[in-house]
């Protein structure tokens, strides 16, 4: 890797880096302003104008506020399992493409980290590991409702990643690829016209992105699936004995992670960076041009899929933890494996 190269790298990972906080801090005010209008009340409104400085209000009470540890032999595990799951929500973003590529000084300069050819799996393997961190710390907590709520969340966690990555194959059997930049780039514009077919593959694949949509819910652990975190039954859930930044790294990390679904849902189903008429806004107006709109683009389908996940959150009220279960594995896996083997009879009919 020369200099230069190394250069750009990092200075995309800092920027990236920094988005995905900003993003995910004052995704916090936008819940309960979200709350606030749906609940006919106006939600924070006193730090700043209009509320604008309340996260970062949030963000320092818990820098402030006691780091108390409970009386438990696994203190370093304890510390461990907040550290672990904010480390891999961060870590989902490097491979995704948040825009084509941008030419400066006579060098292409790549809107994307990582690009590897298996970035899927990378993504579904690092957000298996964060099951342990959740279970860690669940386990380190020394309490019996921190336990109860971290095996409610790695059994939920577990079993709907696999009707996701069911959801996922029917997709990359159309695709014929693993990497989130060339599942991009086949879905460029918004019509295919060569084949009259809507390229965005939420139209060729309906019944996967309902499926994975719902299991997005489930893996960030947002209602209705907020059964790791039922305060009715389990006081707080897996981070009841945790306080101070260690209990923000774990409710930090949620909403990350729904802000890089969100991005995963844009790019899988809804175009990505691809946009309608924007090979004439790159003829217009430049290449450049046509790749910081298709990445303003990306961010806008990425915050609507951000505004829906707390749209459902005060709208739908919370399952049974058997209605969960029941759901992820008699409904949604099922409904997966059909729509497999409906894909494959589709491509099968029409390659003869």
């Amino acid at each position: 890797m020369d200099l230069y190269l190394f250069i750009e790298k990092f200075a995309l990972i800092l920027i990236i880096f920094a988005i995905t906080m900003a993003i995910a801090l004052y995704s916090t005010l936008a819940e309960r302003k979200v709350a606030g209008y749906m609940q006919d009340r106006p939600g924070p409104n006193r730090a700043g104008w209009g509320g604008l400085l309340q996260p970062l209000a949030d963000g320092l009470k818990m820098f402030t506020k006691e780091d108390f540890i409970p009386n438990t032999p696994n203190k370093f595990l304890f510390i461990l399992g907040p550290g672990l799951f904010i480390v891999t929500a961060l870590m989902t973003s490097a491979v995704v493409p948040w825009g084509s590529s941008l030419t400066i000084l006579g060098r292409t300069i790549s809107l994307q980290v990582a690009d590897i050819n298996v970035a899927i799996l990378f993504v579904f393997g690092v957000v298996s590991i964060g099951v342990y961190g959740i279970m860690i710390g669940g386990w380190a907590s020394n309490s019996k409702f921190g336990l109860l709520g971290a095996v409610r969340a790695s059994s939920q966690m577990i079993s709907y990643e696999v009707a996701m990555g069911l959801s996922i194959i029917a997709v990359l059997m159309m695709t014929g690829s693993l990497s989130l930049k060339t599942i991009t780039e086949q879905q460029h514009g918004f019509i295919d016209w060569g084949g009259h077919w809507l390229s965005w593959n939420v139209f060729k694949q309906p019944i996967a992105f309902l499926i994975f949509l719902v299991c997005s819910f489930a893996e960030t652990n947002r209602t209705p699936f907020d059964l790791p975190e039922c305060e009715a039954e389990l006081v707080g859930g897996y981070h009841t004995e945790y306080s101070s930044m260690k209990l923000g790294f774990y409710l930090f990390a949620e909403y990350i992670n729904m802000f890089v679904s969100s991005a995963i849902i844009s790019i899988i189903f809804f175009g990505g960076y691809n946009y309608p008429g924007m090979d004439g806004v790159a003829n217009m107006l430049g290449g450049n041009a046509a790749a910081l709109l298709g990445v303003g683009v990306l961010f806008a389908k990425t915050i609507f899929f951000i505004f829906f996940y707390m749209w459902i959150r005060w709208t739908v009220p919370r399952f049974r933890y058997d209605q969960l279960m029941n759901l992820g594995w008699k409904v949604l896996i099922p409904l997966a494996i059909f729509n497999i083997v409906a894909t494959g009879g589709v491509i099968l009919f029409f390659s003869k």
